[in-house]
Order: C-alpha cells, then structure tokens, then sequence
C-alpha cells in the first residue's frame, strides 16, 4: 500500500487540494489550429475523475506572434480558443477536479513543422536560441514590454474563465528561461547583466504584471528548471546562494508556488545534502514547492523520446522525501499519460496494474 502522505490535502493560497498529486503539464498537438476540442476536454476530466488532486494543462501560448511553434499547441488568446478553454475547465470542475493553465512562449525555439511558420518574428532576449548561435533579433523594449503584457492578459482571462490557478512556463530553454540564462542572454539592459537577480527582472515584471490582472488571493505557480532543452547540464544557480538570488527576486515579485523540474526528482541539486531541487527552491525561500522528474518510472523522459520504455519504480524515496516536508506536491508527467487511473491505483495499493511507458501513447489521448 502507498503511504498516506501523497493523498493528504493541501492549502495552496487558499485553494483546497484534495491531495500532492498534480499533473504535470504535457505538451500533445492535439488542438488544430490552436483550438483545444472536445477530446482534449475529456482528456483532462478523466484524470480529475481519477483523483488528480492538480491539473495544470500543457502549455498554451500567450498573444505574441510566436509564442508557439506547432499550429496544433493550443493558444489562450482569441474568442474561439478562450471559448474552448471554458469548456476544459467545466469538465473538469464537473468531475470535481481542479486545473490551472500553463502560459507558455517558446521563445527562440524553431517550429516543430516542415509546412508551418509561426506569423512573426521569434523572440528572444538577445537573438539567440542557444550560447554563441544567433537566431532572429534581440525583442526591443517595446517588445518586452508587449510580452509582459500578454501574459497578464492571458492570466486574467485564466481567472476569468473559471481555472483554479495559473501556472508560468519559465523552464526549459523556452523564453522567460532564455531570460535567465547568461548563455543566451547578453543583453545590456535592465533585463540582462551578469547578476541572475538582474536577468529574472523580464519573469518577475511578468509576475508582478499578472497579480494585478488576478488579484492578491489567485494563486501564481512558476516552473523553473537549471536544465535546458539546448544544454542538459546547464546550471543558472551553481551555489544554494545564487540560488536564493534568482528564486527570491520571483517570490518577491509574487509567485506563490515554485515548480522545479529536474530530470530525475530523487537526484542532490548541491554537494553536501540530499536535498532535491524543490527541497532547496523551499528551504531558500520558504514557499511551496511541486517536485517532478521521472516519478513513478524507472526511465527518464528524454531517453524515452527515443523509445526507451520506462516501468513502473517504487514511490518510497518520493514518499520519504515528501514526508520530511522537502517539497509540497509532486507532478507526474508520462505515468499519468499512459494512464488516467494512476493516482486511483496507487491510493489503492494496486501497484501490480501500474503500467509501462511507451511512447505510443504520445499518439492518441487516452
């Protein structure tokens, strides 16, 4: 049988969450045009039928002209794409669960398809999509300024439609990371510099932008990564001290919530502790913190894109390092895309129905 600790609830700002479970945001190309549809709407009911006690969607792209590089990576700007949001989120609420929408721009991160382009220019902080590699122009200050704002507007319209909270989408290499990195941001201005205070100025302008649009009691997550797409050993905080630098300037800001992405959760971010990269986001800051990486398989995401099939993995170090309060919540990303029932069987104990990833099921939305 699980432990207890993943199926206590949670306060997050005042929202009640029924317990530490939260899924992961997955991108699925699965909304032609930018337009969630009604299968995507039962995707999500059926995990909070499940017992998800957080669903935060697959990142959907704010008001910029290329916030998105896939045509079928839904959109959270326009009346037909809001109007089908309002319908995900009242199936979900209808089975009793609760959702949050991940704001997303890619950035300088070139479009997925052979037949499609984005209908603007990509931005970037310094017009390069990795160190040393220019791609497009740097965003001026206006253009800065424009982001900022779409993501505001994109938050209060989340609010608006009835979500439960939103989530940034600062990880990862895509835009507001590129921000942060040194290695793609040279800028000269307040929103770059050498100080990783001065490059989290874009995210924490965005932060402070988007609590105005939803008020004091909305709960703001932001998902952050050391790791990027472009350099998977890349590090923005190489001391726990810098690491309280860049986090702190994104509580100040008022981020509520830190969602630290790591490849494999159970992996020490420092030397000298055991603590995880949510376990030290929490003790340097003192806000909640969400966990994710591999949990619950025994193979790592990226090896999986290359067909890597991944078990089922015991949950007893996950459960050890949540029950002595290193983190708050744990999202769950493949095992929960695989299978709606995950969390209902592992409440149950019914780990021998616990199934394998495979990468197929990136081709259906089960």
């Amino acid at each position: 049988m699980a432990s207890d600790v993943l199926f206590q609830p949670f306060d997050l700002k005042g929202l009640r969450l029924p317990n530490r479970i939260v899924m992961a945001p997955m991108t699925r190309s699965f909304s032609p045009g930018g337009v969630a549809t009604e299968d995507v709407a039962a995707y999500y009911a059926r995990r909070a039928r499940n017992q998800v006690g957080l669903i935060v969607t697959e990142g959907t792209g704010v008001d910029r002209p290329a916030s998105l590089n896939d045509p079928n990576i839904p959109r959270f700007h326009g009346e037909a794409e809001l109007a089908a949001w309002k319908r995900v989120v009242d199936a979900v609420h209808a089975e009793g669960g609760l959702i949050a929408p991940q704001l997303w721009h890619v950035g300088a991160v070139r479009t997925r398809s052979e037949t499609w382009q984005p209908p603007g220019p990509y931005d970037s902080p310094s017009g390069l999509s990795s160190p040393g590699k220019q791609f497009g122009q740097p965003m001026t200050e206006a253009e800065v300024a424009d982001a900022i704002r779409a993501f505001a507007e994109a938050a209060g319209a989340a609010r608006d439609l009835g979500f439960d909270a939103v989530e940034l989408h600062g990880a990862h290499g895509y835009l507001i990371d590129q921000f942060f990195w040194d290695g793609v941001n040279v800028r000269e201005d307040a929103y770059g510099g050498k100080d990783i205070a001065g490059r989290a100025r874009f995210a924490a302008d965005i932060i402070r932008a988007v609590r105005k649009a939803v008020g004091p009691g909305y709960p703001i997550v932001i998902r952050i990564s050391q790791w990027k797409q472009q350099d998977f050993a890349a590090r923005l905080a190489e001391t726990p001290e810098k690491l309280e630098s860049w986090l702190g300037a994104l509580v100040d800001a008022g981020a509520d919530v830190l969602h630290c992405s790591q490849r494999r959760f159970w992996e020490p971010e420092f030397e000298g502790s055991d603590l995880n990269f949510a376990g030290w986001a929490k003790k340097v800051t003192g806000v909640p913190t969400i966990t994710v990486g591999s949990v619950g398989l025994t193979g790592e995401f990226v090896a999986s894109w290359g067909g890597e099939q991944s078990q089922p993995a015991s949950l007893d170090r996950l459960e050890e390092m949540l029950e002595r309060g290193d983190f708050d919540l744990v999202a769950v990303g493949r095992a929960l895309l695989q299978d709606p029932e995950w969390a209902v069987k592992v409440r149950e104990g019914r780990q021998g129905e616990l199934m394998a990833y495979d990468r197929a099921a990136l081709a259906t939305l089960s």
